[in-house]
């Protein structure tokens, strides 16, 4: 072919919405040297057969700007295109048949106003206004959103591509790849037509994608962790009572959501569209009796309704019209997911230059924001937001095959399902155990998954109610409130134990390794025998994370990070590691026993030969119950305490000698509510790339006597003026503490946001973290938290912890 092109900077694979998205995003950025690869025509995945909804609506912040961005892009892309575009922005109307349900509606209000949305809380007796043929019983009210709407996915594919394509980026269809290999430092996309080198392979081949990924396994990459659904919605008649409804007013129905029930329902045309999201679901293509075929371009499943049977009655008593119609035709297509429903969007884990856009399980309503960050991680290196919800690296080793099935099933299964801060989702549990376990299961332990580690949340009595049922609430209040509390006095006034199960560790080995990671971080790194906190910002000095670094020598510096953290931090450091600097991740050899209370020398002291008069910050090998361990002086938790690094298998003795000793254990949410009365920030909560380091607080942590990435930016907002300050609050909450991304309120104006919240023992109030707006972060100031919808009065304290504020329990 003489016009195939044989270079180019990046290569995509996969035609879909979302592929196209982001090549017209790369060449908005100027990156017009781009291929998209599509083995069959453009959108021939799930994109021709998604029903095209195009909603606001998430609880997750990140994935809100996305959706939202998506919104406002598709407004006025026919047009930016000359290209014809069916885009009904019609609102929606969110169906709420509980209190609970009607809290989570107030929290996505909040935040949808804080991005500039205009979202509406509805009373029962204000739904029929935006929606007059709907039955009220069992509602307690509803969301309305103005900018929900539909679009046809085709056009919309067609549309991206077509204004890709007048930038000057090239698009191949009926060409599919074949492979991939690497030469040169250079990626070759092998096609049936010819290869083409690239510097740069993005992955967003849909529901293919998992296939595609094997490619890059040679080169370092991993299986893609992801599974198919079976999606089925129902097109019906026409309904006439709706053709002259919509004569009349001019527009069409909203788009209906009975999320309690799990279904949607659409006016298409002038009949409906209904997609409910079935308990009894079903995976495709995830065992050898049912194999992904090589081509599934333009094909569906057959139909199975009895599935949706008790949906379909639901709806039709909802919406009665929906029940004098027949069905026209049913839709019944592959659907990918990942297994916390998120997709993939960023750099492939373990594998260089190449990218992730894939396992979209709204892609419609996401390609748009999702081509705005993919092109933003290729050409800039990092995003505008924080998109750790959508990032590759936030899967590990242990989301194998039967893991990412089991979850994909439950969030497709629960689609619309309320993520209530206490409660654990079942599947998919004990994927990492440590040699503790069984003894932390005997002392009552209600686990958590962390990076797929099993870790105790809280410890419950006998008699307790760990029941689902009782964690479905938004309160503080459960049958883990007073053990929370007993947990927290432990702490404060004799001793616990907290086992902390794969925390990420990273060692990095070589000639000047200690300069290496200096170059890396904004910090002054400690000396030998001494542990200290290191941040690592971007160009635009945001915090791209905290690791705590222990140096053993020039040439060896160990790191400790977030347990969720561990790909993430690793290749932070891989990608950037010249040659003789080695990166070796540890995170399975080591467990943790977090030792800690006023008490806790007493505890230890007959059971080591380690010196417990070194100061806090110090760090000392010895051995405790006979086993060699590293001793460090450090505690979440802001008391004396020390944290016992072993080998994983050694820590049963030494949880029997400590609790035997008096220790009590303790459990992740006592942790939570402890860190919070210190002010300590959590990762990708009070720390993230949403933030700049000036922003977090943390000068103190800044040498500003050497070199480091996002220096010059960070220089130049000091001097022109921090927007935002990392205040501690205390909040006139009784029974709910403020959720992640709560709105500040001052003078009837949104100022600021919570990042972290939780009720203080020690302090007697709950006690928020957040970022609020410079001019008011004075002690003293009087402001007020948006709780699921409701306000209440709080108090800016300061950036500085409530509880030992001058650090002497620490120090003791």
């Amino acid at each position: 072919m003489a016009d195939f092109p044989t270079t180019a900077r990046v290569v995509i694979i996969g035609g879909g919405a979302v592929g196209a998205s982001s090549l017209y995003h790369l060449a908005k950025a100027g990156w017009t040297d781009c291929v998209l690869l599509e083995k069959n025509e453009l959108t021939a995945g799930s994109t021709w057969h998604a029903a095209g909804n195009v909603p606001t609506f998430s609880t997750s912040w990140s994935i809100m700007n996305m959706q939202r961005y998506s919104t406002e892009l598709y407004r006025g892309l026919g047009q930016a295109v000359d290209y014809p575009m069916n885009y009904h922005v019609t609102g929606s109307v969110r169906l709420a048949h509980s209190r609970e349900r009607m809290q989570e509606f107030a929290r996505a209000m909040g935040m949808g106003r804080y991005q500039g949305m205009n979202l509406e809380l509805l009373g029962p007796d204000e739904i029929r206004a935006k929606y007059p043929f709907l039955e009220l019983h069992d509602l307690q009210g509803a969301l309305y959103d103005p900018a929900d709407g539909d679009i046809d996915p085709a056009q919309l594919t067609q549309a991206l591509a077509k204004g890709a394509r007048e930038m000057g980026a090239t698009i191949l269809r009926h060409c599919p790849a074949t492979g991939v290999s690497r030469k040169n430092g250079e990626w070759i996309v092998h096609t049936e037509k010819g290869d083409i080198r690239a510097e740069i392979v993005v992955n967003a081949a849909g529901y293919y994608a998992q296939r595609v990924g094997e490619w890059f396994i040679p080169h370092g990459g991993r299986r893609v962790p992801m599974m198919v659904m079976s999606h089925q919605y129902l097109l019906t008649d026409e309904v006439p009572e709706i053709a002259a409804w919509t004569k009349e007013v001019g527009h069409k129905l909203p788009l209906l959501r009975d999320v309690d029930v799990s279904y949607y329902l659409r006016q298409e045309k002038a009949g409906f569209n209904l997609g409910p999201y079935e308990r009894a679901c079903r995976a495709h293509w995830a065992d050898p009796s049912d194999p992904m075929p090589e081509d599934f371009s333009f094909q569906l499943f057959p139909d199975d309704l009895e599935r949706l049977e008790h949906y379909i009655s639901d709806a039709m008593a909802r919406v009665p019209l929906l029940g004098t119609v027949g069905v026209q035709k049913v839709i019944n297509g592959p659907i990918p997911y990942a297994p916390d429903g998120n997709p993939l969007i960023g750099p492939m884990p373990g594998v260089p230059n190449a990218f992730e856009a894939c396992v979209f399980t709204f892609g419609i309503a996401q390609s748009g924001g999702a081509g705005k960050v993919l092109a933003e991680w290729i050409t800039e290196g990092a995003t505008e937001w924080d998109m750790w919800s959508c990032d590759p690296r936030r899967f590990t080793g242990y989301a194998d095959h039967d893991y990412c099935v089991t979850k994909g099933m439950e969030v497709y299964g629960h689609e619309y399902g309320m993520h209530f801060p206490h409660a654990r989702w079942p599947a998919g549990a004990d994927k990492r155990l440590s040699p503790l376990h069984s003894r932390l299961k005997d002392a009552g332990a209600v686990f958590g998954a962390y990076n797929g580690w099993e870790r105790a949340n809280w410890f419950a009595k006998p008699g307790d109610d760990t029941s689902w049922e009782a964690t479905q609430t938004w309160d503080r209040a459960g049958p883990w409130e007073d053990r929370i509390a007993e947990e927290c006095a432990a702490v404060r006034d004799g001793c616990g134990v907290l086992a902390i199960s794969g925390f990420s560790r990273i060692a990095v080995e070589g000639p000047d390794a200690r300069g290496f990671v200096d170059g890396l971080s904004a910090s002054r790194l400690p000396k030998e025998g001494r542990i200290g906190l290191a941040y690592f910002p971007d160009a635009r000095g945001r915090i791209v994370t905290e690791m705590s670094v222990i140096p053993r020598s020039e040439d060896e510096i160990w790191l400790i990070t977030a347990g969720v953290a561990q790909w993430h931090d690793g290749e932070l450091l891989s990608r950037q590691a010249p040659e003789g600097i080695t990166i070796a991740d540890r995170s399975d050899k080591y467990e943790c026993l977090l030792v800690t209370g006023p008490k806790a020398r007493d505890i230890l002291a007959p059971h080591t030969d380690a010196d417990l008069s070194l100061p806090w910050l110090s760090v000392q090998e010895a051995k405790v119950c006979g086993v060699p361990c590293v001793l460090i002086r450090v505690s979440f938790a802001g008391e004396l305490g020390w944290e016992v690094h072993c080998p994983i298998a050694d820590a049963p003795a030494i949880w029997d000698a400590v609790t035997a000793a008096g220790a009590k254990p303790f459990g992740m949410w006592a942790l939570n509510n402890l860190r919070i009365e210190k002010g300590y920030r959590a990762w990708k909560g009070d720390l993230s790339t949403d933030y700049s380091l000036l922003e977090g607080g943390l000068e103190r942590f800044i040498d500003w006597g050497k070199d480091f990435p996002g220096k010059a930016a960070l220089q130049t907002e000091k001097q022109s003026g921090v927007r935002k300050r990392f205040v501690t609050l205390t909040v006139d909450a009784p029974e709910t503490d403020p959720p992640y991304m709560a709105n500040l309120w001052h003078d009837g104006r949104i100022v600021g946001e919570i990042t972290s919240a939780a009720w203080g023992y020690r302090v007697g109030a709950c006690v928020a973290l957040g970022m609020l707006r410079t001019d008011l972060a004075e002690p003293g100031t009087k402001l007020e938290v948006e709780i699921y919808g409701q306000r209440v009065p709080a108090e800016v304290k300061g950036d500085g912890p409530l509880w030992d504020p001058a650090n002497e329990r620490i120090r003791a």
